[in-house]
């Protein structure tokens, strides 16, 4: 029975992991850290990207046409580049994409139009994540049998607002947009799209129906938790280095605005309904500063108070480049050598320098901050 019991336990383990697992686990995709004296501008212009090395990009022929009427990629058709990056300290991920199509497509007012697809799940937690992929309310092939267990008792309306858009997101943006918002935010959160949770610009010289080159530039907020009522609810994704996140997208490509149907739906993903179930995005890792934007030494500090009562501060450090020694002036007569020391001040502060000194085989560093720990 012990041995029955334990296989099981492994069987759950594995079944647990797989519906969680993301999309071609053979590649993890990186997105590029902007220094914080960088910050891509919003302005339609690729030129803040030229610092993001060619192993970030991702080209058309890394995309698959799942409807099956393209066997390869056709650079005189369509021709892609996307670019992602981040910055330290802002949970935002920024986007550049730059396109080629011999015609393009976007006079009418609804949902045909060249469109980017962009699907994010910034916790990388998976699971259907759009309305009618709920496993208690709807039947959808892709979700599985297992989890196709109707509830009489839920309202599939009521579950739209509970359910759609609101642990990862759908951009829905059109390319270009004519007359009309960026894109549709395909989620009951529609304000995920507005300032200042998102920015876009984009650039082109071209009319409906010709060919040419575009540029879209834009940054979008991920949200661990993003409902209908308010913005005030929500929970913005924690983005840091090495973080994994699910994220995917997908160009929509079409051809005449007289055929409902598109010339091809390009997905970076190998599963055609990565847009409404994360665990089938694919892995990005959010990377360090390039080598080159690092500096050799740098000292950087932050603080937590742990018990105001008792006055107890933890110093952590977040200090650059390699470093063999730490000495930490508290402001109030006492010192460290620790890396990450707890303190317990005497008496209230409000008007402490702290001081974090470092060294290494680079050199040496200071970092003062000047009157932020305050107790009472």
């Amino acid at each position: 029975m012990k041995n029955y019991r334990v296989l099981f336990i492994a069987l759950a383990a594995m079944v647990c992991h797989s519906a969680s697992a993301l999309d071609r686990p053979e590649i993890t995709f990186k997105v590029f850290q902007f220094p914080p004296n960088m910050i891509p501008c919003i302005d339609g212009k690729t030129n803040d990207w030229d610092i993001v090395p060619e192993d970030y990009v991702i080209h058309t022929d890394q995309l698959v046409d799942d409807t099956g009427q393209h066997t390869n990629a056709d650079p005189k058709n369509l021709d892609i580049r996307v670019r992602v990056g981040w910055v330290k300290g802002l949970n935002r991920l920024y986007f550049l994409y730059e396109a080629y199509d011999d015609y393009w497509d976007f006079s009418l007012p609804g949902l045909h139009n060249d469109t980017f697809e962009v699907a994010v799940d910034g916790d990388a937690s998976g699971g259907p994540f759009i309305d009618h992929g709920h496993p208690d309310v709807w039947k959808p092939a892709f979700v599985g049998p297992e989890m196709s267990v109707f509830d009489p008792r839920l309202n599939p309306a009521e579950d739209h607002w509970s359910f759609h858009g609101v642990h990862a997101q759908n951009y829905h943006i059109f390319t270009p947009a004519k007359d009309k918002d960026w894109c549709m935010a395909w989620d009951s959160a529609t304000w995920i799209k507005e300032l200042p949770w998102a920015n876009v610009a984009c650039a082109y010289d071209f009319k409906p129906g010709e060919s040419g080159r575009l540029v879209l530039e834009f940054w979008i907020t991920p949200f661990d938790y993003a409902g209908p009522e308010s913005p005030q609810r929500a929970v913005e994704s924690v983005l840091y280095e090495n973080k994994i996140i699910g994220l995917s997208f997908a160009v929509i490509d079409y051809d005449s605005v007289t055929n409902a149907l598109n010339n091809g739906f390009w997905n970076l993903s190998r599963k055609h309904t990565m847009y409404g179930n994360a665990s089938q995005l694919c892995a990005f890792k959010l990377m360090p500063l390039e080598p080159k934007f690092q500096k050799p030494i740098e000292a950087q500090w932050s603080w937590k108070v742990v018990d105001m009562d008792r006055r107890l501060v933890a110093f952590k450090d977040l200090s650059v480049g390699k470093v063999t020694s730490w000495k930490w002036d508290f402001g109030d007569g006492e010192t460290s050598t620790d890396q990450n020391p707890i303190h317990a001040y005497k008496q209230a502060r409000n008007a402490s320098v702290v001081i974090l000194d470092i060294e290494g085989p680079a050199g040496k560093s200071r970092r003062s901050k000047v009157w932020d720990v305050q107790l009472k």
